[in-house]
């Protein structure tokens, strides 16, 4: 039986997670105490008790999803049988850790320095992202590269469901001409900037170096890729694809498409919430689809 394992992205986050692992599993524990020690600040503090508000800053939404995820994979032990891997933005360096491919110490370092990238980058040049639903993939990216402004195609979640990113005056100007091609909705989103367009190039520079620098090994599986939605297994290819990744679109829908070609026979994701379920249910819903736990 193949079975895909998948790794959520930014916005599935919640106060409290990850409690349940660090109470009940010593090596957990001992893994987020270490990821403590790595960010120089208690982010446990914040996961377990801190405000909603404390948990959105990126520079701690993205390591503590991250946590919440690579932990739980390495806590299931013997159960972690991946046939391939595959995450959602974020979500891909948790694959990528849990997959064997980077240390567990190595991963962390790399999404605090990417969290901060792009914190940065939003505040040098602000943008904002949409959720268009109802229309043709075609049509948005065809609307997308008639505005004057800075706004692309930036995550491809499931069928129907496209996210745009870019400048405030570019979202807001394909909104509007989106509406007016036939979309049921045009959704602006809470987000800090216009992540996976062009406007996080200063983030992509920041932590280019900090990639090729890192080690990369061969992972366990295949790892799909946002970027091209291919499988990797290559670590200088995986390298490429990483940097790529924050400036280019999140394929989702065609990654899930590829996986199912490649035979996935369920998905189990791993991690806070349950998101990447439903929009693989929107891709094939005969499809099995689980959350990973240490109870099942």
């Amino acid at each position: 039986m193949k079975t895909a394992y998948i790794f959520p992205g930014q916005g599935a986050q919640f106060v409290g997670m990850g409690k349940d692992l660090y109470d009940s599993n010593e090596g957990a524990k001992a893994l987020f105490e270490r990821a403590n020690e790595i960010l120089g600040f208690r982010i446990t503090d914040i996961m377990f008790d801190g405000t909603e508000e404390d948990l959105k800053q990126t520079k701690v939404t993205q390591p503590a999803i991250f946590l919440h995820s690579v932990i739980l994979a390495k806590a299931l032990g013997e159960s972690f049988k991946p046939s391939m891997v595959a995450g959602h933005s974020l979500g891909e360096f948790s694959a990528l850790v849990s997959a064997g491919a980077l240390s567990f110490e190595d991963g962390l370092k790399l999404v605090a320095k990417r969290a901060n990238a792009m914190q940065k980058a939003t505040e040098q040049e602000p943008g904002t992202m949409a959720a268009i639903l109802g229309l043709a993939d075609v049509v948005v990216e065809e609307i997308c590269a008639e505005i004057q402004e800075v706004v692309v195609a930036a995550n491809y979640n499931c069928p129907g469901q496209l996210v745009i990113s870019g400048s405030v005056a570019g979202v807001d100007a394909a909104c509007e001409k989106l509406l007016a091609a036939g979309a049921k909705r045009a959704l602006k989103l809470n987000v800090g900037g216009a992540f996976h367009s062009p406007l996080m190039e200063a983030a992509k520079q920041e932590l280019q170096a900090a990639i090729l620098e890192v080690d990369i090994q061969i992972p366990i599986c295949p790892i799909y890729q946002n970027y091209d939605a291919c499988a990797y297994q290559e670590p200088v290819a995986i390298k490429e694809n990483l940097i790529a990744q924050l400036t280019g679109a999140v394929r989702w829908t065609q990654t899930v498409q590829t996986m199912l070609a490649d035979g996935a026979e369920s998905f189990v994701e791993v991690g806070p919430g349950a998101v990447l379920q439903g929009l693989v249910k929107k891709v094939d819903r005969q499809i099995p689809t689980s959350s990973a736990s240490l109870t099942a």
